[in-house]
């Protein structure tokens, strides 16, 4: 069997996981109820994770501090606002968890200080240990008094006890890391207290030292108790983090403290480290984009794994299983965390398991389905899996008789109308005008940073296969043939059209399209018009081959309409563009290129630009004129993905899924 060394046993404490694999952590917006128990969306979503084959799952942030930093309800689970219902509501989870032979682990906040999102705080004003600014808001936040920190440590005890009751196998707590609450006491630049709380490393440890001494008084000493730990911070100043490779002095936690942390935090009783770096000043480490490596963690962890004597679990683009079972055969990490990879595709470990590895549905670290919702709309979801936390009320409908079905259009929308419908027995025929599946995901994963995208143009690939789906490529439909097939419905996904205008010497002016797909050379000296995602990462692409890029942009700054793109996602790509050495010139409108020269009115002041070429990357119009033929003709007839409105690869995924799964 390969990757055998991912599904051998290990313990943490006195509790046995049955293979390497864990759920990692993640926010469980929308999956509470209004009473602090889990809802039935919350029960139904980690249970699906223990059924495809997850040894331990762990739930995202839950609180028991009612006092302190209180929630807007329902917010996230809390362990002590109602014990008798979070008991209930946990045990009908924990029951069905253990069913599939997973264990669960209850992740217990002790708030989340100045990082907050504004979005999920309410009117409730920000604490923090000392008077420091808030992450995200213009505001000084209220340091902490003794009285309210021995408050929540004592609330960690009752929750922890509530959730022994509930039938969880143990706890992780949140957090050492990232920023949060505790990690702000762990750290100097953030802690500027002089009492027992501030000042030196043991000081500044001592409320998580209490919280696991306060755990295991209350549940005893086999009750597993897990930290969640940032080796090192990646804090350039306040608000500032560090690039990749970039070379800074650390304002926060360095790997040497880090290290020395580990030591003591083993010391006073935790019984697993889960191992990131970075914090919310820096936060692409710890919600890492696309734009970050696969297994950025790993050399991290190996240093902790290396510093203590229990196990060392690791997350952040694990989802590599030959990366994993490297990671673990090498001593980097005892278990591998999932976090996104099981939103993508709950039943990845069974599936890897059963030698399926081309079954497994990639994630593609857009973060627009997960954090991009949290922070927009307090919900988790997943771009790629539209079931993800909805997996009840997205169930594949039941059918009461086969249906023909055209598809017309080959991207993402496509693509999934076309799986749905086979997936729930109807008979879907997909026409694409083009030579291969994907539509847009072809050119957006040319840069090798977006590898993933052409994952899952593969992954559609293999799964019409497996479905028997027939594709027609190098077909151009017309209203003609649509009618003369006289199909029960009929779906038109054709797509969108990059928008394109003439700038003078146009033999030199390219769609980013083709420049990506390498139809077209742009020359060593090039200028991007539009500072959209697909500008910026095209920019970023050419930059990074050592190509001279400058991207001139209409509004006042970069990405400013793309959305609800998460912070990480954006905030990273913002600093990589000058990290780059691309030039941006912003609040521009270009007038024309001839000779080589590229005229842009900038402040009322003509700016010329010397370059070999210019990409177009000013947004795509709706390819919907054949639905317009036919939108009167063909009595059941559904426009989907960009054809109906140009948006993103979510979007385009979820409405064909909606349509798809209750076509009758």
């Amino acid at each position: 069997m390969k990757y055998k060394n991912l599904f051998t046993p290990v313990k943490i404490g006195s509790v046995t996981l049955k293979n390497r694999f864990a759920l990692a952590p993640m926010g469980p917006l929308g999956l509470a109820d209004a009473e602090g128990g889990f809802n039935q969306r919350g029960i139904d979503y980690y249970t699906e994770r223990a059924k495809g084959g997850t040894g331990l799952i762990i739930t995202g942030v839950t609180f028991s501090d009612c006092e302190v930093e209180t929630q807007s309800m329902p917010n996230c689970p809390n362990s002590t606002y109602n014990p008798v219902h979070f008991i209930r509501t946990s045990k009908e989870m924990t029951e069905r968890v253990h069913a599939y032979g997973s264990k669960i682990f209850l992740m217990m906040s002790a708030g989340f200080g100045r990082v907050t999102i504004p979005t999920n705080l309410g009117e409730f004003p920000p604490v923090a240990p000392s008077a420091i600014p808030h992450r995200w808001l213009d505001k000084i936040c209220r340091p902490l008094t003794k009285e309210e920190i021995h408050s929540i440590v004592k609330s960690f005890g009752d929750g922890a006890y509530h959730a022994k009751r509930g039938g969880f196998d143990g706890v992780e707590i949140h957090a050492v890391h990232e920023g949060y609450l505790l990690d702000q006491f762990a750290i100097s630049m953030f802690n500027q207290r002089t009492d027992e709380y501030g000042g030196s490393l043991e000081n500044r440890l001592r409320f998580a030292r209490e919280v696991v001494e306060e755990i295991k008084s209350r549940c005893g000493q086999d009750f597993p108790v897990v930290l969640r730990f940032s080796l090192k911070s990646m804090i350039k100043d306040w608000r500032e983090g560090a690039l990749p490779g970039e070379i800074f002095e650390e304002k926060g936690r360095d790997i040497e403290e880090g290290l020395e942390t580990a030591k003591l935090l083993v010391q006073y009783g935790y019984d697993a480290l889960d191992t990131d770096v970075g914090t919310y000043d820096a936060w692409w480490w710890n919600h890492p984009p696309m734009y970050q490596k696969k297994g950025l963690f790993r050399p991290y962890c190996k240093m902790v794994k290396e510093a203590v004597d229990v196990p060392v679990l690791c997350a952040g683009r694990m989802d590599n299983p030959e990366m994993a079972s490297e990671a673990v055969e090498a001593g980097e990490c005892d278990i591998v965390s999932l976090g996104r990879p099981l939103l993508a595709d709950p039943d990845y470990v069974n599936k890897l398991r059963a030698g399926k590895w081309e079954q497994i549905r990639p994630c593609i670290s857009c973060q627009e389905g997960c954090m991009g919702r949290v922070q927009e709309f307090s919900m988790i979801n997943c771009a790629v899996n539209p079931q993800a936390a909805r997996e009840r009320v997205t169930a594949y409908e039941p059918i009461l008789k086969s249906r023909r079905v055209m598809v017309v259009g080959g991207g993402a929308a496509g693509c999934e109308a076309a799986r749905v419908l086979a997936v729930r027995g109807h008979k879907p025929e997909l026409f694409e005008k083009g030579d291969r599946l994907g539509g847009n995901l072809i050119p957006g994963g040319a840069p090798d940073f977006k590898e993933d995208d052409l994952a899952l143009a593969h992954w559609y690939e293999v799964q019409l296969q497996n479905l028997k789906v027939p594709v027609h490529f190098h077909t151009c439909v017309d209203r003609d043939m649509v009618m003369a097939g006289n199909y029960d419905a009929v779906i038109i996904a054709a797509g969108s059209r990059p928008k394109v205008f003439s700038l003078g010497d146009d033999e030199r002016v390219y769609p980013a399209a083709q420049v990506l797909t390498g139809e077209k050379d742009c020359g060593d000296t090039t200028v991007v018009i539009g500072g959209g995602l697909v500008g910026c990462e095209t920019a970023l692409w050419l930059a990074e081959q050592g190509k001279n890029v400058t991207i001139v942009e209409a509004l006042d700054r970069l990405m400013a309409v793309n959305g609800p793109l998460c912070h990480a996602n954006k905030d990273m790509l913002e600093r990589l563009i000058p990290y780059h050495g691309v030039k941006t010139i912003t609040s521009a409108r270009v007038t024309g290129y001839r000779g080589g020269i590229l005229h842009a009115s900038c402040g009322g002041e003509d700016r010329e630009i010397a370059c070999d070429s210019v990409i177009l990357a000013v947004g795509y119009e709706e390819e919907d004129s054949l639905y317009r033929q036919l939108e009167f003709d063909v009595p059941e007839l559904y426009l989907l993905g960009d054809a109906r409105k140009v948006s993103n690869i979510m979007y385009a995924i979820w409405d064909a899924f909606e349509v798809a799964n209750h076509i009758g």
